[in-house]
Formats: structure tokens, sequence, C-alpha cells
């Protein structure tokens, strides 16, 4: 493991070890209409064996698991793990398991899992297509794979990174839509399915569960206001009763493994 991947793996168990528990409480994360529409797209059945990769509080896991034989949910950061846990004793779950792990190298043999899905990670990720090849690897010839992430329009993912990079410093870059289709084609998957929603939040209230570097707060208030109206952001920021808003754009691409 290079340098550079041990300083991110760094940065993101910092910022998501404060994170945890605002993460796991934010009611945007928890909507029921999108977490609806990625088991829809998903295709999850009652037979299937999943595997949820950077699972944070375990939101997906515990609503894959309300279907699913069996759900494993893997993160680097062990405060997500024991958030997981809390949720899963709230939720009754037993048909879960967690796991510690980094995403580049799945502590999985080949072939373990009918479908293998990471939600909001790809991001985060330094070398996006190493994860999607480890995620291939475990799932078994037939089975499904599941990305769900932002993704900003291309010609304006530089400025979205920018953004983003101010709220979080863990963000690495978003992976716009084609660029993230090209990816599953490059690497031999079949395209099931896809499917697209807005995750709307203010900026006060993302900025109470996020820890950004000092200064940089004030800079992505301004840099959001500055975009309503405007757009560069792939955003679409307004403003609503005095509060400034905008949303996420966020997509869900389902792929088969070949037979």
């Amino acid at each position: 493991m290079d340098r550079s991947h041990v300083e991110h793996n760094e940065r993101i168990l910092s910022q998501f070890t404060l994170q945890a528990v605002p993460f796991a409480q934010a009611p945007s994360h928890s909507a029921e209409a999108s977490l609806r529409l990625l088991l829809e797209t998903a295709r999850v059945q009652a037979s299937d064996e999943v595997l949820d990769i950077a699972c944070g509080p375990g939101i997906v896991s515990c609503a894959f698991a309300g279907v699913a034989k069996w759900v494993t949910g893997m993160d680097l950061v062990p405060a997500m793990i024991d958030q997981a846990r809390v949720l899963q004793d709230q939720k009754g779950l037993g048909n879960l398991e967690w796991r510690l792990g980094d995403a580049t190298a799945l502590p999985f043999p080949d072939g373990s899992f009918d479908l293998v899905v990471t939600r909001y990670s790809f991001h985060h990720l330094m070398d996006p297509a190493a994860v999607l090849r480890e995620m291939i690897r475990v799932c078994r010839p037939g089975g499904r794979i599941v990305v769900n992430d932002v993704t900003p329009e291309p010609e304006k993912g530089a400025a979205y990174d920018e953004m983003e990079t101010l709220r979080d410093p863990s963000h690495a870059r978003a992976v716009p839509l084609p660029e993230l289709l090209g990816l599953g084609s490059q690497l031999g998957l079949a395209e099931l399915g896809q499917a697209f929603y807005r995750l709307d939040t203010s900026v006060e209230a993302l900025l109470g569960a996020s820890f950004p570097n000092p200064g940089d707060a004030g800079k992505l208030r301004r840099l959001i206001q500055g975009d309503v109206g405007v757009d560069r952001l792939s955003i679409q920021a307004y403003e609503r009763e005095g509060e400034l808003r905008f949303g996420f754009p966020c997509s869900i691409v389902a792929w088969r493994k070949p037979e």
C-alpha cells in the first residue's frame, strides 16, 4: 500500500470518526424513498447474500437485511461499525455481521456474495476502478454489483469537487455518471439499470454534521450562495424562507457479473 493511499485512509478515519454519530442521525441518509429506490434498482432477493462496502452506520445494510438472507457490512472506520451495531439492535435484525476492512483489498474469497453494493463511497476513493474490480471479484458469477453515489455533470465536476473538499477534506473526486458507466463496461459488466435522485439538504444542517478545516465553512457558504441561479456546481442551490439549500445529484447503477 503506497504512502498516498495510507495518508488518504487516515483522512477518512479522522473525518468519519468525527462524523459517525451525526452521519447516522442525518434524516436524509435514512430517507425511505432513496433507500427504496436503491433496493429496487439492486433487485435484491430473499435468497441473496449481500456485501455492503463502506457501510458507514449500517443504514443500507439494515435496509437490505429486511429482504435478503444475509448481509455483511464492512467499513474502514471502527466508530461507524459501532453505530451500525446500534442500528442493528434497534431494528432487531439477526441476519447481519460487521467487518472492518479496506475496500481496495476486500477480505473475502472470490465469488462470496450474490450482491455487492456501496453507497456514498466512490467520491472518497483515490482509485474507484480498483474498488470496482474488487467488488466484481467477490461477487458470484451472474450476481449483481451496485454503486450509489454523487454524480455531478461532467463539465461541472471540478467545481463540485472544489466545493465538497471544503466541506469534507477526505473527499477525493466525484465520478460523473458517464465515467461510472464506462468503468463498468470496461470491466465486462452488463448494465441492469439506473436511477437518479437529489439528496436535498440545507447548508447549515450539512455543516452541522461536517468537520471542515478552519475557515472553510465560510468559504463553502459563500461558494454555494454565489451559485444560486447559476448552478456551476451541479447542485441546483436555492433559497427557501431565508435558508440556503441544495441537492446532491445522486445516481444508482446496477450491473450483472457475467456467468
